[in-house]
């Protein structure tokens, strides 16, 4: 187990298995690092390095009172890279993962960093405003907040299922991939991942992805019903200079789950691209 330690004295615990090119992960909310089960396995087993962290208040990391917001995500990220020692990554961010990648970049640049990947991300940003009348309404974000406070333990079991497509027609779900969400979740505590919502929903990230200066992928199911692609990824892609994106017909938020063999396939040809 190894542990990068916080401005604030907070541990956030990272895997660091293999050795090779990095490849850095930050996992959506509410889950932790375990949420990349499929990625890292896959590409440790390909030659890369491969390095995932738990978000403050999520997982295997500390819970601190203070410090849930995206300045200090971003800025753990950055101590997790230091600790590591690691240059010339391929960062790779999920849902508020994309927004962690995204204001790090924005944040500390890239001289870390030799490529991006967003997946299902929510940058721009979530929420509907006057500048983002295709955005979700607050009440959406509102009753994630219900949902935690009044029973986070039910709300992850029943988000787990639209969240990894399984309440459409047709669709396989699994119990497995169900209870594993749901553990995640519960392993974080309830504090930092109600202070989360604000941060996935709520920041703009637009500044920070007109920042970027590296090759960028975008990836994004069509059928995502968590992060909705038309307010996030096909608006990230026009603002990120030179980005390329590539949908997905009938995917979920969870793709990376659910269809990992595609995901890590797409993933790797990205890759492949500055090796």
């Amino acid at each position: 187990m190894a542990f990068a330690i916080a401005q604030d004295g907070t541990e956030i615990y990272y895997k660091d298995w293999g050795h090779g090119r990095p490849i850095v992960f930050s996992h959506g909310w509410p889950l932790c690092s375990d949420a990349w089960d499929a990625q890292m396995l896959f590409f440790v087993q390909q030659g890369f390095r491969v390095i995932a962290h738990d978000r403050r208040g999520h997982g295997r990391s500390g819970q601190p009172s203070g410090g849930n917001d995206m300045d200090t995500y971003a800025d753990d990220l950055a101590a997790v890279l230091e600790k590591a020692d690691v240059e010339k990554a391929t960062l790779v961010g999920h849902s508020t993962g994309g927004g962690e990648v995204a204001h790090y970049i924005g944040r500390h640049g890239t001289r870390r960093v030799a490529q991006a990947v967003l997946i299902g991300a929510v940058p721009p940003i979530m929420l509907k405003t006057a500048a983002n009348p295709g955005g979700l309404p607050i009440d959406v974000f509102d009753g994630i907040r219900k949902g935690v406070a009044d029973n986070r333990s039910q709300f992850y079991k029943d988000l787990a299922v639209p969240f990894h497509g399984y309440n459409r027609e047709g669709a396989k779900p699994s119990q497995g991939t169900i209870d594993s969400f749901w553990a995640q979740g519960m392993a974080g505590g309830i504090k930092g991942q109600y202070e989360c919502i604000k941060q996935f929903s709520e920041v703009d990230y637009t500044e920070d992805l007109k920042k970027f200066d590296i090759p960028t992928l975008i990836l994004h199911g069509e059928d995502d019903q968590i992060v909705p692609i038309d307010a996030a990824g096909r608006l990230s892609a026009k603002i990120v200079k030179g980005a390329v994106l590539k949908t997905y017909p009938g995917f979920s938020h969870g793709m990376c789950v659910v269809n990992a063999d595609v995901i890590n396939a797409d993933l790797l040809a990205f890759v492949k691209q500055s090796s």
